[in-house]
C-alpha cells in the first residue's frame, strides 16, 4: 500500500510543504542562512516521512487482531534514505566542519530515539519484533558494545607502539602494513573461522587458557580477529603521523636538549595526534560493524538477531540488529567528530 494512502493529511500537507520549500531553497544562493535552513528542512522531511510511517502502521493496525504487523515496504527505505543523502550531499558541498556534521547526524539520531520513545512506531513491525525480545535485546546490545570497547581498547593498546616502532625503523614499518594489509583482505567470516580450530586446540591443550575463557567460539577469537582488523587503519595512521612532523621541529626541541623520549612525548605524538584519532575514529566505526558478524560464531551482540532473522526469513528481526548498529556507528562518528583535533583534519 502506498504512504499516501495512509497517512493523515496533516502529515501529506506536512511533506509536500517541505519538499516545495526544499526546491525553493536549490534555486537561491548557497549563502550560510540556506545551507542551515535547507538542513534544518530535510531533518523535518526525515522526521515526517518517519512519523507517517508510524502513524500509517497505526491506522492500519485499527480494527485488526492484536498480532497483526504492518512492515515497511522498500519505497519506505527509499524515500527516508532520500534526506539523508541529500544532508550528506549539503554537508560536502557546502563544506561543514565537522562538529556542524556531528550535531546534524544527532539531530537525525535524536528524532528516531524521540519519535521511537514518543510510541510513533509501535505498530510497526520492526517494533513489535522489539517489544517481543526486549530483555534480549538489551542484553545483546550491551554484549555488542563491550565486544566494540574490548577490541578498541587492545588496539589502541597494540597499534600505538607499534606505529611508533615502524615509524622509527622503516622497514620494519613496511613489512608490518603488509602483513595487516594482507588480514584486511581476509573476509570477515573466513577470518572468524579460521580462529576456531587454533584456539579450541590451545583451549584443550593448555587447561589455564580454557579457565580464562579462551575457546574456539565465543568472545575470544571474536575479539581477536576484530583486533586484527582495526590494527592496520591504527598503526598506519600512527606512522603517517609521525612522518608528517616538520625534521625542523625535531631539530629545534632536540636543540633545546630535549632527550628522545621527550621529543616523543611532548612535541611529535602531540603535532601528530589529529591523524592518530583519525586512525582511531575508522578503527571504532569499523569494529561496530565488523562485530556483528561475531555472532556467527557465538559471541552475541546485535549480530544475533541479524541472523536469526536471515535464518526465519524474518526481515523484521533483521532490521532490528540492522537499525541500532548503523545508529551505534553514526554516533560513534558523530563523537568523534567533536574532538578539535580531528576537526582540523576536515
Amino acid at each position: 500500500m502506498r504512504l499516501v494512502d495512509v497517512v493523515s493529511p496533516g502529515v501529506l500537507a506536512l511533506l509536500i510543504a517541505s519538499g516545495l520549500a526544499l526546491a525553493v531553497c536549490s534555486l537561491l544562493v548557497q549563502s550560510r542562512p540556506v545551507v542551515a535552513a535547507t538542513a534544518l528542512l530535510l531533518l523535518i522531511t526525515f522526521g515526517a516521512i518517519l512519523w507517517a510511517a508510524g502513524s500509517g502502521a497505526t491506522g492500519l493496525a485499527a480494527g485488526k487482531p492484536p498480532g497483526a504487523r504492518t512492515s515497511l515496504g522498500l519505497g519506505f527505505w527509499l524515500l527516508a534514505s532520500a534526506p539523508v543523502l541529500c544532508l550528506v550531499d549539503l554537508s560536502q558541498q557546502a563544506a561543514l566542519r565537522s562538529a556542524t556534521r556531528a550535531m546534524i547526524v544527532l539531530a537525525g539520531v535524536a528524532i528516531v530515539v524521540g519519535l521511537a520513545a514518543g510510541g510513533a512506531f509501535d505498530n510497526v513491525s520492526v517494533m513489535r519484533e522489539y517489544r517481543a525480545h526486549a530483555d534480549t535485546f538489551r542484553a545483546e546490545l550491551m554484549r555488542h558494545a563491550v565486544l566494540v570497547a574490548a577490541a578498541v581498547a587492545i588496539v589502541l593498546f597494540l597499534g600505538l607502539p607499534l606505529g611508533i616502532l615502524g615509524f622509527r625503523r622503516p622497514r620494519f614499518g613496511e613489512r608490518l602494513l603488509a602483513v595487516l594489509g594482507i588480514i584486511q583482505t581476509v573476509p570477515s567470516i573466513a577470518l572468524f573461522g579460521l580462529l576456531i580450530g587454533p584456539l579450541t586446540s590451545l583451549g584443550q591443550a593448555l587447561p589455564w587458557a580454557g579457565a580464562i575463557g579462551i575457546a574456539g567460539i565465543g568472545t575470544t577469537p571474536a575479539v581477536i580477529a576484530l583486533v586484527l582488523y582495526g590494527l592496520l587503519p591504527l598503526v598506519r595512521n600512527t606512522i603517517a603521523g609521525l612522518e608528517a612532523v616538520s625534521p625542523a621541529i625535531i631539530d629545534a626541541a632536540r636543540g633545546n636538549g630535549m632527550s628522545g623520549r621527550q621529543i616523543l612525548a611532548m612535541v611529535t605524538l602531540p603535532l601528530a595526534l589529529p591523524v592518530i584519532l583519525s586512525g582511531l575514529r575508522v578503527v571504532c566505526v569499523q569494529t561496530v560493524g565488523l562485530a556483528v558478524v561475531a555472532a556467527l560464531i557465538g559471541a552475541g551482540g546485535l549480530g544475533t538477531f541479524v541472523f536469526q532473522g536471515l535464518g526465519q526469513n524474518a526481515v523484521d528481526l533483521v532490521m532490528l540488529g540492522v537499525l541500532p548498529t548503523i545508529l551505534f556507528a553514526l554516533a560513534v562518528d558523530a563523537v568523534f567528530a567533536l574532538f578539535p583535533s580531528t576537526r582540523a583534519l576536515r
